[in-house]
């Protein structure tokens, strides 16, 4: 497998992977979902409508590999290919379809970076140029290791945006999977994640449902509400500012063990042997 997993001296392992950027999983699901290919791999093969915590926490652990495993990394690329070897089938307008066509499986990864872009946008400190810059040729080196190839990825950060542009418009599109993933967002038929107390989850989905709405519609690109027909008023903007401002005064906070998830935190305190200038 080819490329060099991200280590200590990266600003990736600087940053860590905030349990709040949970916040902005929806979005990042949606924008993968509305691809043709893996829409269609999702509607015949996921697991998310009937066991959507789990599925949840299995890529968060998938992610965390990913970024902060070091070698591990390798194994977990391995794992991922191996897995979706097998899927494939009819898309939704009758053509054939595989989960390792280059240019879907791309999309994942890169789509998650436009997802976490977004994130720091609203609900992190705010990263300079030169640091989206960083992050970005990291983002690349994580997906050699995933196995894509340079030419499934844009070469700098303006050819990236310029191919976000270019999928949305082009490439994304409305279709029963992205639909079905907004119904479970509104949490109507979802049960409580493990240990989390029936009469307490009943008490809190309707507040959980409107901060999912918020943090899903609202960090999304304004071309994909309107294929998704999704409607956005100043209201809910003035809202989700609102729960932006008190996630990013929360989080300064906490401690790196609250904060971030379990190989962010490992990370998080091998990097800082390196002085790599990171936005506060």
């Amino acid at each position: 497998m080819p490329g060099e997993p991200l280590g200590p001296a990266s600003l990736t392992w600087h940053l860590g992977l905030p349990r709040t950027a949970l916040l902005v999983a929806g979005r990042g699901l949606l924008l993968q979902t509305m691809h043709p290919v893996i829409g269609a791999g999702v509607r015949d093969f996921s697991t998310f409508t009937t066991d959507p915590w789990g599925r949840l926490d299995r890529t968060l652990c998938s992610l965390q590999r990913q970024l902060f495993g070091g070698t591990e990394a390798v194994d977990e690329a391995y794992r991922l290919r191996h897995l979706h070897r097998t899927i494939r089938g009819v898309g939704f307008s009758g053509e054939p379809y595989r989960a390792l066509d280059p240019a879907a499986y791309a999309w994942v990864h890169l789509s998650n970076f436009d997802t976490l872009l977004s994130f720091h946008r609203w609900f992190a400190p705010p990263l300079s140029g030169s640091e989206q810059e960083t992050l970005y040729t990291e983002w690349r080196q994580a997906g050699r290791v995933l196995g894509i190839r340079d030419n499934h990825m844009p070469a700098d950060l303006r050819a990236f945006r310029m191919y976000m542009g270019d999928m949305v418009t082009r490439t994304l599109a409305d279709n029963e999977t992205a639909q079905a993933l907004l119904g479970s967002l509104r949490l109507d038929e979802i049960g409580p994640p493990r240990l989390f107390p029936e009469p307490l989850w009943r008490a809190v989905r309707p507040l959980g449902r409107t901060l999912l709405h918020d943090t899903t519609v609202g960090t999304l690109p304004s071309a994909v509400r309107t294929k998704l027909d999704l409607r956005w008023t100043p209201v809910d903007r003035r809202r989700l500012q609102g729960v932006a401002v008190l996630v990013r005064a929360g989080s300064a906070t906490l401690p790196d063990r609250l904060l971030h998830y379990p190989l962010a935190v490992q990370a998080r305190r091998q990097a800082r042997r390196f002085a790599f200038p990171v936005a506060s």
